[in-house]
């Protein structure tokens, strides 16, 4: 079962021009947004998140109190303890479920996965919600417009079961490199300071960004992940049905296409209308896909994404 959730604050690349220095031109052939979703103050990412989870386990067919474990992918946590899958526990009733949240920013929801995919291979665990959500709206700095244009919230959300049909995850590959952390990170918010006026005064909570070095490294993991992964299960890209990238960057997105060699046609990208929602993009987008009828049983489907870390990951899943 899939499930997704958008905030009902619209904001379109008309509004963003009223907030920083920018257009609606330049923020389309950038990256090819159009609109995103802002929550509404007092509404934090673990709310984004259960209204998701609650589409995810009716499709499915799952009562809450059947779930083994909670796993959440967020930069954008309501609080430091409890974590958001606690907070999404207790929303749902998900009474015997564990839960940990998990921070590989826009590779987390597919950090997520593997990780559910190895409880469930060991007979750990049967059922499993995965939740990817974010309110990134909160950390954007309106002085500098090559994040504020990006950035936006929503929640996407997958329950993972036990299958002996040869359905599921394939193959899952994951990796980080921290000596890049500095080409795309958020150095506050953590405890390694304290926290006082004149610290936030002069290191705001925002996103940095290293826009050409990311666009580089990005394109180059995505695509070696992709090769990774399709190597592992000895087929070719003629075999995906459908891929579902990260929508980080229509730029990105198309960059990898060509160089992987999969046409138009079979990937999937929804960040005209939800911007670069982190965490929650992918299961938002796997939600939308499988909507529209682009996702089929016994289709295969590839998802790839990149990240703050830097974080790269991959995952080949038999629908």
């Amino acid at each position: 079962g899939t499930g997704m959730f958008l905030p009902d604050i619209v904001m379109t690349n008309h509004d963003i021009e009223k907030l920083c220095d920018t257009k609606d031109e330049w923020i389309r052939k950038r990256t090819g947004i159009k609109e995103r979703r802002f929550a509404e103050e007092g509404i934090g990412s673990a709310e984004l998140g259960t209204k998701a989870a609650a589409m995810a386990l009716e499709e499915a067919g799952i009562a809450a109190e059947d779930l083994d474990a909670i796993i959440c992918a967020t930069v954008t946590p309501d609080q430091i303890a409890p974590a958001n899958s606690h907070i999404m526990q207790a929303n749902l009733g998900a009474v015997n479920a564990a839960g940990f949240d998990i921070n590989a920013a826009c590779s987390g929801f597919v950090f997520a996965l593997s990780t559910a995919n190895a409880y469930i291979s060991s007979g750990m665990f049967k059922n499993i919600l995965i939740v990817g959500t974010e309110t990134t709206s909160r950390i954007l700095n309106w002085d500098y417009r090559d994040t504020a244009v990006l950035f936006a919230d929503g929640a996407g959300a997958v329950v993972v079961t036990a299958d002996t049909e040869g359905s599921g995850v394939l193959t899952s590959h994951i990796g980080s490199d921290g000596t890049g952390g500095d080409i795309l990170n958020m150095p506050q918010g953590g405890w390694k300071y304290r926290l006082t006026p004149k610290l936030l005064e002069e290191n705001p909570m925002v996103i940095g960004m290293n826009g050409p070095a990311l666009f580089k490294r990005a394109v180059r993991m995505f695509c070696e992940e992709i090769r990774l992964t399709l190597e592992t299960c000895n087929i070719t890209a003629d075999d995906i049905d459908l891929f579902v990238p990260h929508q980080a960057n229509a730029r990105i997105s198309d960059a990898v296409r060509e160089r992987v060699g999969l046409p138009e046609e079979k990937v999937f990208m929804n960040i005209d209308h939800t911007g670069n929602t982190v965490a929650a993009s992918i299961p938002m987008a796997l939600h939308e896909a499988k909507a529209a009828g682009l996702i089929k049983e016994g289709n295969l489907i590839l998802i790839a994404a990149f990240g703050a870390g830097l974080t790269w990951a991959s995952a080949l899943i038999r629908w």
